[in-house]
């Protein structure tokens, strides 16, 4: 595979090895059985993918998404040294289940369109990616992390399941477990009120959460689902401070959350109560308000080390670094590697499924598919990826952190007090 950071001297031998390589190509049979259909791409047209983020917000990283995926596309070089990769006009998502038909229709304007980077919301998800699949597209979303996109990690499916859709991030059974381990065993909280909106993402991860908190022997004192356009916070917040719980949990989106713990602030019955959130508010429109001072934020455990993405050669840092250079800031969404990792699995499965015929490249849309459902051992900036049969290929690993001065919200996103992982028991910082 060919990468951006190749020293002069070197491009003769460049030149060589990407001829070689496409002898090798013509020589290696490519994935897939055409069942879904094939895109072909002649020579001097570019292979069609498209991300799909939240990117109507004007907070700080509304574009991280974007630019981590044209940064990963950059460093990955052309398919087979030959083809360039567009990802034509950045959708955005909307971050609703109404938006899911739009999104999708914006992503089959292009019927050469052979992946989709996104959605970063789960709620768009389930009503986007049964519409892009059915196309024979593939879906590959960096952040929606609700279980009821894939699975019950028990081997069977949930409720928007769909195959040709994965994901790079966690299953949120794993944030609610991680959660509620903190909470009923580090902090010694037995029992807890829960607040969500209702929709894929925080409904999810609040069933998650209350499944394993009561599983631990906690109490949950109040479940309470809440429309953001028309709730009275003040009159929940009184039904909520009813049960007198040791903790309240909201994992809300970033805007309702704002509002939320605004309000909250204002109510005087939880003074002594603590207070956490999910990897949905992990923005600067909540980080940034002194009323979020003190409160738990779980989400994806950026301590990345050395990790190198196994198809660009580049590790964790000089990703960072090289999105800094497009940008000038740092990359502020959560899931920033997650997406940079998710787009060279599309690039490398879109490499597998394709050959060379005399119109030009051939891709075979059930061949990408194949790949990614044999992707085990994948090494990437968020550690090893392995796909498992219902498209979650993250690792599950959680991180909580304390946040403690809004004035300096990378600070607190560094200021991790536990972490979580499948594999190995969770710890306290």
């Amino acid at each position: 595979m060919t990468h951006r950071f190749v020293p002069a001297a070197t491009s003769m031998l460049l030149a060589v090895s990407l001829m070689a390589a496409a002898c090798s190509d013509a020589d290696t049979p490519a994935l897939g059985d055409g069942s879904l259909g094939f895109v072909t791409v002649g020579e001097g047209e570019a292979i069609q993918i498209r991300s799909v983020s939240t990117i109507g917000h004007d907070d700080a990283g509304a574009r991280d998404y974007v630019h981590v995926i044209e940064t990963a596309i950059e460093d990955y070089g052309p398919i087979h040294g030959r083809f360039t990769v567009d990802l034509g006009n950045a959708i955005d998502d909307g971050c609703s289940a109404d938006d899911g038909p739009r999104v999708a229709e914006a992503v089959l304007a292009d019927d050469e369109v052979v992946g989709v980077i996104g959605t970063s919301c789960s709620a768009t998800a389930t009503t986007a990616v049964p519409l892009i699949t059915a196309a024979g597209m593939v879906v590959i979303s960096m952040s929606n992390s609700s279980p009821l996109l894939t699975s019950d990690l028990a081997g069977n499916p949930a409720e928007y399941y769909q195959q040709g859709y994965y994901r790079t991030c966690q299953n949120d059974l794993y944030q609610g477990e991680a959660v509620s381990a903190f909470l009923h065993n580090t902090i010694q909280a037995q029992s807890t009120a829960v607040v969500h909106e209702g929709d894929a993402y925080t409904k999810g991860l609040a069933q998650a959460f209350r499944t394993a908190f009561e599983r631990r022997g906690g109490t949950v004192t109040g479940f309470v689902e809440i429309n953001p356009d028309s709730a009275d916070l003040a009159e929940v917040l009184t039904r909520l401070a009813s049960g007198n719980p040791d903790a309240l949990y909201f994992p809300l989106t970033e805007e309702t959350a704002a509002e939320f713990i605004v309000a909250l602030r204002r109510n005087g019955e939880f003074e002594d109560t603590v207070l956490a959130s999910g990897d949905g508010v992990i923005h600067d429109t909540f980080l940034s308000l002194d009323e979020s001072r003190g409160v738990f934020i779980s989400g994806p455990d950026l301590e990345f080390g050395g990790n190198t993405n196994q198809a660009t050669g580049v590790d964790a840092q000089q990703a960072a670094d090289r999105f800094s250079n497009k940008t000038g800031a740092p990359p502020n969404r959560a899931f920033w590697a997650h997406a940079y990792d998710a787009t060279t699995l599309l690039l490398d499965a879109v490499t597998a499924a394709s050959r060379f015929d005399g119109r030009g490249l051939v891709i075979d849309r059930a061949g990408i598919r194949q790949y990614l459902n044999q992707v085990g051992g994948y090494q990437g900036l968020i550690g090893d990826i392995d796909c498992d049969a219902f498209g979650d290929c993250g690792s599950g690993r959680i991180a909580i952190i304390e946040h403690l001065n809004p004035a300096d919200t990378l600070a607190s996103r560094d200021n991790v007090v536990y972490r979580f992982s499948p594999q190995t028991p969770a710890t306290d910082d």
